[in-house]
């Protein structure tokens, strides 16, 4: 890896800003996370029927904001999308319309007063990383970096090759179908783009220690990508 993981946590005073983002087509809610002395800002992107209730995605948000930076969890579907998606899983591989939502609460987080030109990071899971990529793809000046965890970055198709935000997939090194199509997705990107393999981590990177590689992977690429986005 081309990037330094060491990172010191450090004590923030934030205030949880429960939000309702207007996205368009939806109003979607959200929890808004910004620490003092902010140096850039992460919207994640949850996928196969997850939400902002996301154990895992808390996990890394709250080891992003100990580092500086800011979060956006939100929900990509509304309540009544949501119950519809759990019967029949119709909304969670709709890659088109993951993605404008994603678009239109980014465009929605940059608009906030709080955000104040912050630069803006996408961290995607599953479905929402393909979503991520699409979105970093289509505004390219205001992504400053991208972090998949356990994406189906291939589902970004022929966005792939316009992403210019420097960009890591983070991978578990026993998920191999999905290790090898994000080595496929990685093929066609000309941004910098590198995977990080967790050895011995499933999917859901649920074994000891596990998520932790995954928090310290995607802090130490935020800050580095974003720092230098900032400058």
């Amino acid at each position: 890896m081309a990037f330094d993981f060491a990172l010191e946590a450090c004590s923030v005073m934030h205030q949880k800003i429960e939000s309702t983002i207007d996205v368009g087509d939806a109003e979607l809610k959200g929890w808004l996370e910004i620490p003092a002395h902010s140096s850039a800002i992460v919207a994640f992107a949850h996928g196969s029927g997850s939400s902002r209730f996301s154990r895992r995605n808390n996990a890394v948000a709250e080891h992003l904001r100990n580092a500086g930076l800011g979060t956006l969890l939100f929900d990509l579907l509304t309540a009544d999308e949501d119950q519809i998606d759990n019967v029949t899983r119709e909304y969670r591989f709709n890659i088109p319309l993951l993605s404008e939502r994603l678009a239109g609460a980014t465009r929605w987080l940059a608009a906030q007063s709080d955000v104040d030109g912050l630069p803006i990071g996408l961290f995607g899971s599953s479905t929402g990383a393909a979503a991520a990529l699409i979105v970093a793809a289509l505004l390219q000046q205001e992504i400053g970096a991208v972090v998949s965890r356990g994406g189906r970055a291939d589902l970004a198709g022929d966005n792939l090759c316009k992403v210019q935000a420097p960009t890591l997939l983070i991978v578990g090194g026993a998920d191999t179908e999905v290790l090898r199509l994000n080595e496929m997705a990685r093929d066609q990107m000309t941004c910098v783009a590198e995977i990080a393999v967790v050895d011995r981590a499933t999917h859901l990177f649920e074994e000891p220690g596990a998520l932790e590689q995954v928090q310290r992977l995607a802090s130490a690429w935020f800050l580095q990508s974003l720092s230098a986005e900032a400058n």
